[in-house]
């Protein structure tokens, strides 16, 4: 055999191990690729799958929250019959959810929610908390006015509890304006998506922070309770009277110089207007109240007074109903008591000092008054005018 064949043989004689070795790293190669493509679809599985039961168990604590706010409606609140649901799927998915509230008004109420997909779990819990319409010590749909010296602070604070917040929903330049001199002692919020330094026109001094609201602040209207709905009119009030107990009126038209005496714990509902004359008085006695569901103005003329004796906000509280679009005040004494008329505007033409919390459409504070919140109108109870359920404490396992 010839040198040359020789060499021919042994090349084609190691080109065989050669092949053998390519063909075993490209089947090692590819069983990695079929191999990551597998756990990389297994892990996508996974990962939707815990996604989708995430959005399951979130949508069940939704649901849950809704719920608990709609019992809320119903008068009086029935604390028995709490919410829950099991395998409630979500549209065009093949998630569940499930959810259970336990709790009562003194303990609290606690949200538990699982939502379900494939063979992904999620839980998340939250406690409730009940807010009512005063967290703010002023707030409005559009616009606030400070004038010259007025100022806004706050009492009866809790420990650790937020500051002094007043604000607006509206995103309008100017929307609140706060003049020479005037003060906030606390923070000034606007509305979503808006431009502090643009809606705010200061001129004055802001103790605390400039900020914009994550959400609109709910001002839902005010229903006036059937059972005062039903009550027969007890046509207009003109001259001194004594009310002990809850009433029906048309109007209040009360004369100058006379005074209307609120003896016990009393709730009037006034259809029409209400205005006090000039020297007239509405006078809240020692250990009494008043809530007034207002349909039309009201208009408290040249040294009228509201005389809230018991110095308790909540002892005062007017309820403007979707009529009454305009609150007008000329107090020559100092106003204790809380306002909440998401369709009025609001002035306080006055130098006395107003002690509470105003929501309204439109606030003017004039002629160097003082305006002093009460923290305390912060806590609330499930019998409360316009209270509804939000979530605190949220955690997930």
């Amino acid at each position: 055999m010839t040198i040359k064949k020789t060499a021919q043989l042994r090349i084609r004689g190691s080109a065989l191990p050669l092949a053998l070795v390519a063909i075993f790293i490209l089947l090692t190669v590819g069983a990695s690729v079929l191999s990551l493509g597998l756990n990389s679809r297994i892990f996508s599985t996974r990962n939707a799958s815990g996604i989708s039961a995430r959005c399951a168990a979130d949508a069940g604590l939704t649901k849950a929250l809704y719920e608990m706010n709609q019992k809320l409606q119903g008068a009086p609140w029935l604390g028995y019959n709490l919410p829950c649901e099991t395998n409630t799927y979500l549209s065009n998915c093949d998630a569940c959810y499930n959810y259970i509230v336990t709790g009562n008004p003194l303990s609290g109420y606690r949200i538990e929610s699982t939502g379900t997909s494939g063979q992904s779990t999620k839980k998340v819990f939250c406690s409730l908390k009940l807010q009512g319409p005063f967290e703010a010590a002023i707030f409005t749909q559009n616009g606030i006015t400070l004038y010259n010296s007025a100022e806004v602070e706050g009492y009866n604070y809790g420990e650790d509890e937020n500051k002094l917040q007043i604000g607006t929903n509206s995103t309008q330049s100017g929307a609140i304006t706060i003049k020479n001199s005037a003060t906030v002692d606390g923070d000034v919020v606007v509305g979503m998506g808006g431009n502090p330094s643009d809606v705010i026109d200061n001129n004055g001094t802001i103790t605390g922070q400039t900020n914009t609201l994550p959400q609109e602040y709910d001002m839902p209207p005010i229903t006036v309770p059937n059972w005062l709905l039903s009550l027969p009119s007890s046509g207009t009030v003109k001259n001194d009277t004594t009310i002990y107990s809850s009433a029906k009126y048309d109007s209040i038209d009360l004369n100058s110089g006379k005074t209307i005496t609120i003896n016990g714990n009393v709730i009037i509902y006034v259809t029409g207007e209400m205005i006090l004359k000039n020297s007239s008085e509405l006078l809240i006695g020692e250990d009494s109240s008043l809530t007034i569901y207002l349909g039309g103005n009201f208009e408290g003329k040249n040294s009228s007074n509201i005389n809230n004796n018991t110095k308790i906000p909540k002892n005062l509280q007017i309820y403007g109903l979707d009529g009454c679009e305009s609150m007008l005040f000329h107090n020559s004494s100092d106003l204790y008591g809380t306002i909440y008329a998401p369709n009025a505007n609001v002035e306080m033409d006055n130098s006395a000092d107003v002690y509470g919390s105003v929501i309204a459409k439109n606030f003017d504070q004039k002629n160097s008054a003082d305006f002093f919140y009460d923290a305390s109108l912060r806590d609330v109870s499930i019998h409360d005018e316009a209270v509804y359920f939000v979530v605190t404490e949220w955690h997930e396992y």
